[in-house]
């Protein structure tokens, strides 16, 4: 696919991973449509990238539909979906704030099902292509981050399932899986007295954050293959052939430093969303 003239829409624009991959698309000729929070920011995005800028809530149905007619009204279509829009949250699931828990839940997964029934007509229509951003945590299932990993697998299968459901439609779809990403939020998640220390202390490269730019990277030269999968670090992709014994790893590693956490976290008001978009989702 060549990206020149196609219209993109992507979800969680207003930042990070979303913002990168619209201003690169942008630069290669594409008319970017993003959608989400923080308006400001969203439209600032938009005004760089010479796109348009929605905000709505992804997990608001009236919303996401409001704001993709906008776009197929001032674009005339869609080729491609980013959906790109997601939150964390800190905690353990025995003393884990129930509300941040099912928030995460909410826009990282049921947000992603919305976004991709919202857009899936215009899809067709056009013969498109969607990715649905997982993550190396639908792989990788550490300790305190259960809300995430439950989501990110679910949006996995989701997309795996939507794949077979799609293709004879000449739609198709990819799933994104990024390992720890310089972003708002990952930096965010770095600063709290618990989780901070256990991410930085993981073993060897699974320890390390890599740069947003790198994801922009690999997100448009994956919609240009209309890529089954897109990796970030490439490492990723050889984890997922063996993700079958990632558990008995993770548990080994954890053995050390989840009694300590626990026990902090049980003691401690310290769960919730984390980063500029867990601000932006959390609800009163």
């Amino acid at each position: 696919m060549d990206v020149s003239g196609k219209v993109v829409l992507i979800t969680g624009a207003a930042r990070g991973i979303g913002a990168e991959v619209a201003g690169r698309l942008a630069a290669g000729g594409a008319r970017v449509a993003l959608v989400g929070l923080e308006g400001d920011l969203l439209r600032q995005v938009a005004e760089r990238c010479g796109g348009r800028a929605w905000e709505a809530d992804v997990t608001d149905w009236k919303a996401l539909e409001t704001a993709v007619a906008g776009v197929v009204d001032h674009f005339g279509g869609i080729d491609v979906v980013v959906a790109n829009a997601g939150v964390a949250a800190t905690g353990f699931v025995r003393s884990m704030d129930p509300v941040a828990f099912e928030r995460v839940i909410e826009v990282n997964l049921l947000g992603v099902w919305r976004t991709v029934r919202t857009c899936l007509p215009h899809l067709i229509t056009s013969r498109g292509y969607c990715l649905v951003v997982s993550s190396l945590a639908a792989i990788a299932h550490i300790p305190g981050n259960a809300a995430y990993s439950a989501a990110k697998a679910g949006c996995e299968a989701f997309a795996d399932s939507l794949r077979a459901e799609v293709r004879h439609l000449g739609v198709d779809v990819g799933v994104a899986y990024f390992s720890w990403i310089a972003t708002d939020m990952v930096d965010s998640a770095d600063e709290h007295p618990v989780f901070g220390p256990m991410r930085r202390g993981m073993p060897g490269l699974a320890g390390r954050k890599y740069p947003v730019s790198a994801v922009g990277r690999a997100v448009v030269r994956g919609i240009g293959r209309r890529a089954r999968a897109v990796h970030v670090p490439g490492w990723v992709g050889a984890l997922r052939l063996v993700r079958a014994f990632t558990p008995r790893v993770v548990d080994r590693q954890a053995a050390g430093l989840v009694p300590a956490a626990d026990r902090v976290m049980a003691e401690r008001d310290l769960s919730g969303l984390v980063g500029p978009g867990g601000r932006a989702v959390r609800r009163p």
